[in-house]
């Protein structure tokens, strides 16, 4: 557990200090992501980023356990 914690830790600060460049990527307007947008109302369900991010954070703890 603490070995798993420190890794997510790591990959925080990491992604802290890379945001300019994170935020290039199209995470968030992939298609797939649904955006509805009314008058006092917005919804957002970001399918496909969410499923590329959590298919990359399992082969990442796959590695690691390896």
């Amino acid at each position: 557990m603490p070995r798993i914690l420190i890794a997510a830790g790591v990959l925080l600060v990491a992604a802290g200090l890379l945001w300019p460049f994170l935020s290039r990527l199209p995470l968030g307007r992939l298609p797939g992501d649904i955006l509805i947008q009314r008058p006092n109302f917005t919804l957002y369900m970001p399918i496909t980023s969410g499923l590329l991010i959590s298919l990359l954070a399992s082969c990442i703890l796959w590695l690691m356990r390896r």
